[in-house]
């Protein structure tokens, strides 16, 4: 276990350096001037010259990484230059809230798509099968952004039972945690509703059937153990990609997260904000990436065994 483990974490030290390089060319990869896009077209040749100066774009590129990476180290993410506050500081902030909306979403994926999934597999070929994969195609099909402002449209404005960008209470993340989850319970109940088919046709079902077990049993403690590991996976990368798809859910429903921070930062031109959100929701991915690969190595000891066999 301790060696599955220093080998997801070298690995991941790798994807993070990677990152790091990618989140410090930002601010040299777009067209023309950063420092002017910054400032504007009416700042003075002293304006910029400062701002330059300040940001130190004046250094030779290897000096500005070896200067960035030192300040990373150090916790130093930089400076908005909007706010004129730690860009960290931001970031820490605003998480919480963007953790809160990807956690609830998270959690409507999991208990409708594995409920979808088992459902329409013990049911398979009928009715309430062809229901219940309907419904995934379709959520799988609807953008997020436009469900959202029709879920609005429908329970906040029509129907009014739930507030409209009032507050981070729990009534007012029901509807984005419903739009951000949407698209993975859809995933986790396909997966779902396949591995238990699969199992579900195995002797060793047959034989618990034979024996005359409970059928919740079977499902339950035989067969859905056994497509446990794929589904912990999916939901592991689903929870990494639901923090990502806040930035737009966010938006719609005027969440104070990460998402709203970033699509600020961009429409004001905050490239150092910009990088430590790209940065630092970089480094979460990974981070629960890692977390993912030892819990199921956990729950099946040989998916270390295979990694051992390999190596």
């Amino acid at each position: 276990m301790k060696q599955f483990i220093i080998n997801r974490i070298l690995s991941s030290v790798i994807v993070i350096f990677g990152i790091s390089i990618f989140s410090f060319l930002l601010i040299h990869l777009i067209p023309g001037d950063p420092v002017k896009i910054m400032v504007g077209i009416n700042a003075t040749s002293e304006q910029v010259e400062k701002l330059t100066h300040q940001m130190g774009l004046d250094r030779p590129l290897l000096v500005q990484y070896s200067h960035f990476i030192s300040n990373l180290i150090q916790g130093d993410f930089g400076t908005s230059l909007k706010t004129g506050r730690p860009v960290l500081t931001e970031i820490v902030e605003r998480f919480p809230e963007t953790i809160k909306l990807a956690s609830a979403g998270m959690l409507f994926a999991i208990i409708i798509g594995i409920s979808m999934g088992v459902l329409a597999a013990r049911y398979k070929d009928s009715l309430i099968d062809t229901f219940c994969m309907g419904i995934a195609t379709l959520g799988v099909s609807i953008p997020s952004f436009w469900l959202g402002i029709l879920l609005v449209m429908i329970f906040s404005v029509n129907l009014n039972w739930f507030p409209i960008a009032e507050g981070t209470g729990i009534r007012d993340v029901i509807l984005p945690a419903v739009t951000l989850g949407v698209v993975g319970s859809t995933m986790i109940s396909r997966l779902t509703r396949n591995g238990m088919v699969e199992v579900l046709s195995n002797d060793y079902v047959r034989t618990a059937r034979a024996k005359g077990l409970d059928e919740r049993l079977i499902v339950f403690r035989h067969a859905f153990r056994n497509v446990l590991i794929p589904v912990v996976t999916v939901i592991g990368l689903q929870i990494a990609g639901l923090l990502g798809g806040a930035v737009i859910i966010e938006q719609v429903f005027n969440w104070p997260g990460i998402g709203t921070l970033a699509i600020g930062a961009i429409l004001s031109r905050d490239f150092p904000l910009i990088q430590g959100i790209v940065l630092f929701m970089g480094v979460v991915y990974v981070t629960i990436n890692i977390l993912v690969d030892i819990l199921y190595s956990i729950i099946d000891p040989r998916v270390e065994l295979s990694v051992k066999e390999e190596s």
